[in-house]
């Protein structure tokens, strides 16, 4: 569970890049977030259910 102030957003959440993270591997290019997401510097990540989610370009804001 969260405890961060406001909760970071779910796992399953269209915007759960945005949680905290809660360790980091510059090495071998992942972080883990704090909704349990494991992301990965190509843009992919790892859901806690195991589920992949292929890489995506991040937008860009002007």
């Amino acid at each position: 569970m969260c405890r961060h102030q406001p909760p970071c957003p779910d796992a399953q959440a269209p915007d759960r890049e945005a949680a905290a993270v809660t360790a980091r591997a510059f090495v071998q290019g992942w972080s883990l977030l704090c909704n349990g997401v494991l992301i990965f510097e190509d843009t992919g990540a790892l859901l806690p259910t195991s589920e992949v989610i292929e890489p995506h370009a991040r937008a860009i804001s002007a």
